[in-house]
């Protein structure tokens, strides 16, 4: 399975349009969060981002909630939000998980969990899944500009634990586009300029 992996498009429209492109070369996307910007234009890419009817799979960032992600794919069937929940596209299971994890210093704008609420949300992620954070794992494409690791102890858990076949995250601008590994496990993030990977099923 071919996919288009991307994050933290914060409503570029034109940024949109060039994964627009790169997925006509894609089964599935995969939106690791950050469509908007401190909670508002979280629906302007997505027109874009869907218009050739592809399946998607997203999680919300810190920028926007599930509710509001949700809401802002009603009238995209194709497109499934997941938050701690799971769904199996093609005989391949999805899981998902939205949020700034650990909480962020940005104020009460942002969607921002704890490490125990991130545990909590992912207990139930099966083993050998695709897992899809907004966040990062702690030790893994998680350094900021600041040269510091602000990744999560809690993903990096349940990476451990589960051996996902595939983690896609982004929310550390400074870590776009880099790809690191956990054990078996490739991490990827992509950014907003997109990574096509190929999957095998």
């Amino acid at each position: 399975m071919n996919l288009l992996l991307f994050s933290d498009l914060h409503a570029d429209v034109p940024a949109a349009r060039r994964l627009a492109a790169l997925a006509t070369q894609a089964d599935l996307l995969i939106g690791a969060g950050d469509f908007g910007n401190s909670r508002r234009h979280v629906a302007d890419c997505l027109p874009t981002l869907l218009e050739a009817g592809k399946p998607a799979v997203f999680v919300p960032g810190n920028s926007e909630s599930f509710e509001e992600l949700t809401d802002a794919c009603r009238n995209f069937p194709n497109a499934r939000v997941l938050h701690g929940t799971n769904s199996v596209i093609e005989g391949l299971t999805f899981f998902g998980l939205g949020g700034g994890i650990p909480v962020t210093p940005f104020g009460s704008w942002s969607y921002d969990f704890t490490e125990e609420q991130a545990a909590a949300l992912l207990k139930d992620c099966p083993p050998a899944a695709v897992l899809v954070t907004h966040s990062p794992p702690k030790g893994a494409v998680d350094i900021a500009t600041s040269g510091k690791s602000l990744g999560s102890t809690a993903i990096r858990a349940a990476i451990e634990r589960t051996r996902p076949r595939l983690v896609v995250c982004g929310h550390i601008h400074a870590s776009a586009g880099q790809q690191a590994q956990i054990g078996p496990t490739p991490i990827i993030n992509p950014g907003p300029q997109g990574v096509l990977h190929e999957l095998q099923t």
